[in-house]
């Protein structure tokens, strides 16, 4: 730790004890407590606590889709379940505090704050990992050199994440995707249970599971409101950041991917063009496209064209389809395609 004298040592402790207070209190506050669990949440759990399989949980998504608070979920579901609370750690990556200091180190300190003599059977959180620089080889280096711990991380850079956690992280890593709302999700967050039911529809000699609603009439109107507002958890619960909906997506979503993450990820240089590239697919979602179009339109080089593409839905912003055949494989003598936002709100 030879950079730790950037920031007294005091100073760190100070900083964990604050980010973990079930250490004392034995329950997570307040703050997250009261929040309802995604959907997604009794699938993911089981990542969380699978122990056999000694790779670290990698849980991956776009920004404000509730990352953070499914981890504070999973230390509750623990604490509940009568895990020792000094043995789950929960660390913030993007806090400066913890500059210059790697994985490693931030865990020893963890330790030595509890006068722990090894991190065996613990749970480890790292949230907003893409902010240290070659996480992923820190990670690897964790999960060989701590087999008896579980290490759980989450990112909203997810074009890193999802290049990086592939590329060095063959055989460590657990990848786990957690989108934008689902309308169910949508419908379980806003209390509105009691419109839909679940039933069976005939398909073939079959009877196939599928929700069913008792007034039609009210549930296309939620869907509605859903496809405007109900992407993101703080939107369907904020009637005040409905009242200003764009100003919320373009300042802590889209900006902040697009002027800070992917340039700082991928070395782009003209932040502009693909700004204004993806105002483009954003008036044209949903549209056919061929790359010689896509080109002449919007005046961009169709390799540097094809590089935003890839960095785009990697940070999940856009979707692309391409065609494909009878048995489901792309046909590749097709050269057009289609784009979508991956959240019309």
């Amino acid at each position: 730790m030879a950079m730790l004298n950037l920031i007294p040592t005091e100073k760190i402790i100070e900083r964990l004890r604050y980010e973990n207070p079930w250490w004392i209190t034995k329950e997570i506050p307040n703050t997250y407590s009261s929040m309802s669990k995604r959907l997604y949440f009794d699938l993911f759990y089981p990542f969380v606590l699978e122990r056999s399989i000694k790779r670290a949980l990698v849980l991956m998504g776009p920004r404000r889709v509730g990352k953070t608070v499914m981890l504070f979920h999973c230390i509750e579901n623990l604490l509940k379940e009568g895990t020792n609370p000094h043995k789950l750690f929960f660390i913030g990556i993007d806090n400066p505090i913890y500059v210059n200091l790697s994985l490693e180190d931030v865990l020893t300190l963890c330790k030595d704050s509890l006068n722990l003599e090894n991190l065996n059977g613990c749970y480890v959180f790292f949230d907003e990992i893409q902010y240290l620089k070659d996480w992923e080889r820190h990670l690897k280096v964790l999960v060989d050199s701590y087999p008896e711990t579980k290490f759980i991380v989450s990112g909203s850079a997810a074009a890193a994440l999802k290049w990086h956690s592939t590329e060095s992280g063959a055989g460590r890593f657990t990848d786990f995707l957690l989108p934008p709302l689902t309308f169910q999700e949508y419908i379980h967050l806003k209390k509105l249970d009691h419109l839909i039911f679940e039933g069976d529809i005939q398909y073939g000699d079959k009877d196939i599971k599928y929700c069913l609603t008792h007034d039609c009439k009210a549930l296309n109107k939620e869907f509605v409101h859903y496809l405007n507002f109900g992407g993101y958890p703080e939107v369907v619960l904020s009637e005040k950041i409905q009242g200003d909906m764009g100003r919320y997506v373009k300042n802590d979503i889209v900006d902040k991917v697009l002027l800070r993450d992917l340039p700082s990820l991928y070395g782009i240089k003209d932040v502009q063009e693909l700004n204004r590239f993806f105002t483009y697919i954003a008036y044209n979602t949903g549209n056919e496209f061929s790359y010689e179009t896509m080109s002449r339109e919007s005046g961009i080089q169709k390799d540097t064209l094809k590089k935003y593409l890839e960095y785009l839905e990697a940070a999940f912003l856009i979707k692309v389809l391409n065609k494909v055949g009878v048995n489901a494989k792309r046909l590749k003598r097709i050269t057009s395609f289609k784009v979508y936002l991956t959240n019309p709100s």
